[in-house]
């Protein structure tokens, strides 16, 4: 959605949607408003439970029946299993999506990583198609006054343009831009210390995996250290993202930079930064 400074305030139910890396104020943004009427809608966490809740627990499941002790109370139906997924811990999905390279450091073969990364992807559409009927039921059942979508970072990878058509029809996008050297190395380094459940485009897996493994003279995937992998792709993750979050931003929504989202401490500070970050496009 669009608006005038006037009228973004005089906008009776706000519906936004926040949108960048995981790390850039995201959550933060969402927390703080829910403490004001605003309905929080996590799009990872409806993925965890809605839409990979039963892969997930297959996957536990087959786990559980190599030891004999809980395959035995599994086909007894004497025990339960379930997800305990957390919008600030996604221990679940991540363990799901898991990485890629050798299985005997709980990497995944490459076949097996590009089926979840494509579980992971349609789900990640599936949620963001959501959003329309959890604004409805945030206002008509639950009775929130506003409404943000706190997206996922890997929404610029999707390469739907369906979904983000859907999401600026219903909402206000806000990109929150990284801008200074020293963040982007923040970023990057707590996404590499706390990782978050990571979607690569198969173009971008298909470009720098054979890179990797050239770099560290590897012949097949199943010798790929996972977590060297995981923590050589993100810098370069990082800035395939960022002009795909710019070509949704420009000319779909506003852009904010995370230095101003830090200043942010109430309801108020928000909706001031997006009536300026409306007046600067303008």
């Amino acid at each position: 959605m669009k608006f005038t400074p006037e009228e973004f305030r005089a906008w009776e139910h706000k519906k936004i949607t926040l949108l960048g890396m995981s790390g850039v104020g995201k959550t933060y943004l969402s927390g703080l408003l829910r403490r004001h009427d605003w309905f929080h809608y996590s799009g990872d966490y409806r993925i965890g439970t809605r839409y990979l809740d039963e892969p997930i627990l297959d996957l536990i499941k087959q786990q559980a029946m190599q030891v004999p002790f809980l395959r035995e109370l599994l086909r007894h139906d004497w025990i339960d299993i379930r997800n305990n997924i957390k919008i600030q811990d996604l221990g679940p999905v991540l363990s799901f999506v898991g990485k890629l390279g050798d299985p005997d450091h709980g990497g995944l073969s490459l076949p097996e990583f590009s089926r979840r990364q494509c579980m992971y992807r349609e789900a990640e559409i599936a949620a963001m198609r959501d959003v329309p009927e959890f604004i409805r039921k945030a206002q008509e059942i639950y009775g929130y006054a506003h409404f943000v979508n706190d997206v996922g970072g890997s929404l610029c990878e999707l390469e739907d343009d369906a979904v983000i058509s859907l999401l600026a029809q219903h909402t206000l996008i806000l990109y929150i831009q990284v801008t200074t050297r020293e963040e982007e190395e923040t970023l990057i380094r707590r996404a590499q210390s706390d990782p978050k459940p990571l979607y690569y485009r198969p173009s971008f897996l298909a470009e720098n995996l054979p890179l990797y493994m050239a770099e560290k003279g590897l012949g097949f995937v199943a010798q790929v250290d996972p977590n060297d992998f995981t923590r050589w792709v993100f810098p370069r993750l990082f800035h395939a993202r960022v002009p795909r979050y710019e070509a949704i931003a420009g000319p779909h929504g506003y852009t904010v930079t995370s230095q101003e989202v830090a200043q942010v401490k109430s309801e108020a500070d928000l909706i001031t930064l997006v009536d300026t970050a409306i007046s600067r496009q303008r």
